[in-house]
């Protein structure tokens, strides 16, 4: 990894985890000091009186686009972003044209995020070649390539067929990586619009069944204990798949999962008004979903808040309901939401929020400097959030090359004030840095 050299920097008066204030001393991209009435020769010094420290949060499913697909965004505007929201880290999916199947493109996608400098860019590796599913891509050479790759998705296809599933979870057993599932039976869901159930009836529009998601990841649990390997789900989304993972995970099975943000607060009553912002696969569910991957999220069934980040041009989505495509931006909301949907109904405090944002993605993607404590010797990578202002999301919120949210003009509560990636501000006073060439020394 890139180390940039910076500044010295005092921050004053954070509360660390959200808990009692203290100041940070960040030098050489470490926290130098923590403690009370802290100073620095020649430190620029940050009041954050009353804001929260967190580390840096850590994103395990972004999708940026580059190579291939620059117009709905690229390596650079998608840190720049995902800057914005707090992160510090992103996992990058495969679905790229050429798609991340080999060495060379992964090392390509890591040697672009460090010329940003923004966040670090951990690229995915594809499952199978092309993501076409018939034949395991390269996985041993991306896991010893310069990208260190551990999380291997075919993200936007499920890995349908068992045998190639199972290959990969024995595969990635050799270098302690995990196979990210996007849980979808192609069968079950062509043609899907939306949720089924009665809003997809009444609506006329083709059904996207919940069985189709749990039926998959009821065999992948199954295989991954047969081989005794790790697996990871995808945007779980219905309270059956909850159910699932809490059976497996008593099974003593090695099974993680994640939620996306949009599935803790929004439902498929949304799809009425046939706005395409609203449209992702998987769909908005039902209320009782989303009450139930709220409480699977607040018992650690679910084990990980990740965006899903999915930017796309303005006419993808500005269109009749069903040619438009799948997917919504998140990073740039995604603490703002997690603080509505789990912090403010007493769901979840900021240790949780932690737990779920940036230490435990990070774990699960193998990556040992990010996701850390705030703590003396820790990379210098932390968000400064406060949790106290309510103002609507709106465009001047996005950073990216797409406006594809569908928070635009709903109230959402904080706003992340500060961002510092190993030591540098990658975000001041709620501003973006335009380069980060200009902050570091």
């Amino acid at each position: 990894m890139t180390v940039r050299q910076t500044r010295t920097t005092v921050i004053r008066g954070a509360r660390i985890h959200g808990g009692a204030a203290a100041d940070l001393v960040l030098r050489d991209g470490r926290i130098a000091e923590i403690g009370a009435g802290l100073s620095a020769a020649g430190a620029d010094v940050v009041d954050a009186d009353g804001l929260i420290a967190l580390p840096g949060l850590v994103d395990l499913h972004v999708h940026l686009r580059e190579p291939g697909y620059e117009a709905s965004e690229t390596i650079l505007t998608g840190s720049r972003a995902a800057a914005a929201g707090g992160f510090t880290t992103v996992f990058a999916m495969p679905n790229t044209s050429p798609v991340a199947d080999t060495a060379g493109v992964v090392e390509q996608e890591l040697a672009l995020g460090e010329a940003a400098g923004y966040v670090h860019v951990q690229p995915i590796g594809a499952v199978t070649v092309g993501q076409k599913g018939e034949r395991l891509a390269e996985l041993g050479a991306m896991a010893s390539s310069r990208a260190r790759v551990r999380v291997f998705s075919d993200d936007g296809f499920c890995v349908f067929d068992p045998l190639i599933m199972r290959r990969a979870l024995e595969y990635v057993k050799a270098f302690d990586g995990v196979v990210a599932q996007h849980a979808q039976d192609p069968r079950l869901t062509e043609g899907a619009q939306m949720n089924e159930g009665t809003v997809s009836a009444e609506l006329g529009l083709a059904g996207w069944p919940a069985v189709a998601e749990e039926s998959i990841i009821a065999r992948d649990v199954l295989l991954a204990e047969h081989v005794g390997s790790r697996l990871h789900v995808c945007h779980l989304s219905t309270a059956g798949s909850v159910d699932i993972i809490r059976w497996a995970k008593k099974r003593g099975i090695n099974v993680t999962a994640e939620v996306t943000p949009h599935h803790l607060l929004l439902d498929e009553e949304l799809v009425r008004g046939y706005d395409a912002r609203f449209k992702v696969n998987p769909p908005l569910r039902r209320a009782e979903d989303v009450r139930a991957v709220r409480e699977g999220l607040a018992d650690g069934t679910i084990d990980i808040v990740a965006t899903d980040h999915a930017p796309h041009p303005a006419e993808a989505k500005s269109c009749e309901w069903q040619a438009a495509a799948n997917g919504m931006v998140g990073v740039e909301s995604a603490l703002r939401v997690v603080h509505q949907a789990m912090v403010q109904t007493g769901l979840m405090s900021w240790d949780d929020v932690v737990r779920v944002m940036s230490a435990t993605p990070a774990r699960i993607g193998r990556l040992d400097e990010a996701g850390t404590p705030l703590e003396v010797g820790a990379p210098a990578s932390l968000t400064l959030y406060d949790d106290a202002p309510t103002r609507p999301f709106g465009r001047d919120d996005l950073h990216g090359r797409s406006i594809n949210s569908p928070y635009l003009g709903r109230e959402l509560p904080g706003d992340v004030r500060g961002t510092f990636f190993r030591g540098a501000a990658t975000v001041s006073d709620g501003v973006v840095a335009e380069s980060m060439e200009e902050v570091s020394a």
